[in-house]
């Protein structure tokens, strides 16, 4: 079995993700068929074709065996979200990230989440916190109205309010800013920083995700909002520094948390 396998999904209904080197694929059936049998809740099997890819960011997938209906309910946490993972950008690996940040927010913050999906982090973050307001932005039609069905599916309705099209659209509208701005674009979040920075508050805090590679993963992206900051007359403190996931070799998911200290 290959060593890359997500599952997402319920114990009834779930579907299988895995990723094969080219000298696996005449093995596609047999590999396929070993996951459904070690895996009794997988109804269907797909294959990465490619990389984060298109104005969505979304992989494209090959269905190699089982059912072609892929849409499922991931339980997650308390949570459910209904989502197509052939459709819209989802990763159970990140399970713990969005626990992170769910206990970083207190009560009584408003929380922006750009390039939101299906809702995991806005819904994670309203199901732990009874006051807080969540505005969650989605530029992929499928990904935004999935993330309003799982608002209703969480009951969270009085919190999180969830909007289609494109942030730098949308933000310069919405006029407020927000005392926590997340930043959860799987490749390419920093440039939108221009976007964001308006967006937090004085003293509020910023998650930026980036992609970094060893042995320097953190020093590229506080250049990057430094550099935005100074363009804002603000300055931003850096609180705190992750590693997210590792992508490939060398190269990992990081989270910079930065503070909005002076206007």
């Amino acid at each position: 079995m290959p060593r890359s396998l997500d599952i997402i999904g319920s114990k009834t209904k779930a579907v299988a993700i895995i990723e094969l080197p080219e000298e696996l694929r005449e093995f596609e059936p047999e590999i396929a068929n070993a996951a459904m049998k070690i895996h009794k809740n997988v109804r269907s099997v797909l294959a990465k074709e490619s990389g984060r890819e298109g104005e969505f960011r979304n992989r494209r997938l090959r269905l190699i065996a089982g059912d072609p209906d892929t849409e499922v309910v991931h339980r997650e946490a308390g949570c459910m979200f209904k989502l197509d993972p052939r459709e819209v950008y989802f990763s159970p690996r990140e399970s713990e990230e969005r626990e992170r940040i769910s206990g970083k927010v207190a009560d009584g913050e408003s929380v922006l989440v750009m390039f939101s999906g299906v809702g995991p982090f806005p819904i994670r973050i309203a199901k732990k916190h009874d006051n807080v307001r969540v505005t969650a932005i989605e530029l992929n039609p499928r990904a935004h109205n999935y993330c309003v069905e799982n608002i209703c599916l969480n009951r969270v309705e009085d919190r999180v309010s969830a909007l289609l099209g494109d942030v730098r659209e949308i933000c310069p509208k919405l006029g407020r800013t927000y005392d926590r701005v997340l930043m959860p674009l799987p490749k390419g979040a920093h440039a939108f920083l221009d976007v964001a920075m308006p967006m937090l508050r004085e003293g509020g805090v910023l998650h930026l995700y980036h992609w970094a590679q060893e042995p320097d993963l953190f020093s590229g992206a506080e250049e990057l909002i430094a550099r935005c900051a100074d363009g804002f007359n603000v300055h931003l403190e850096t609180l705190e520094r992750v590693k997210v996931s590792q992508y490939s070799p060398r190269v990992w998911k990081i989270r910079l948390d930065s503070k909005l200290i002076a206007s």
